[in-house]
């Protein structure tokens, strides 16, 4: 079933392509959400004449996302937890925690957009990426101290 997307949708498109997906995932997925519209001859044709407007909201969304990348590069997040010998900690500090410090901060970032190597078990100081748009990354300064 082809649609043609109307936000960004990761590891399928932008917003204006017309793409191929499963009659399933529009249906149950893409569709109701709004991220997508079926491509039918008369949406391709109101397609033509919303192009610009989805250009003028690709390049507003891609402004907000640039922002949005220049705060939390700006940020250093401090976490203190319990650590027991060789400055291990008792559990882990994930994607999870580090966004709800993310939204005591005022920034409201999905969990799922932030990249962790993997779990962060030791004290110390580490990065995490943040993937705010397809085109924009910022990188997360985590200091991990203890309680």
């Amino acid at each position: 079933m082809k649609v043609i997307l109307k936000e960004n949708v990761e590891n399928l498109g932008h917003i204006g392509d017309i793409v191929k997906v499963a009659p399933g995932y529009a249906r149950n997925y893409l569709l109701p959400k709004g991220f997508a519209i079926e491509a039918t001859e008369k949406n391709a044709k109101a397609l033509e004449h919303a192009k610009r407007q989805l250009e003028y909201k690709k390049n507003r969304v891609l402004e907000a996302a640039k922002q949005l990348s220049a705060k939390i590069e700006g940020l250093s997040l401090s976490i203190a937890h319990q650590a027991g010998a060789d400055d291990k900690l008792f559990g882990a500090v994930t994607n999870m925690e580090l966004a709800e410090l993310l939204k005591a901060q005022g920034l409201e970032i999905d969990r799922k957009k932030i990249v962790l190597d993997e779990p962060i078990k030791h004290l110390g100081d580490f990065t995490a990426q943040v993937k705010i748009h397809p085109e924009v990354s910022a990188t997360l300064k985590i200091s991990i101290t203890k309680a």
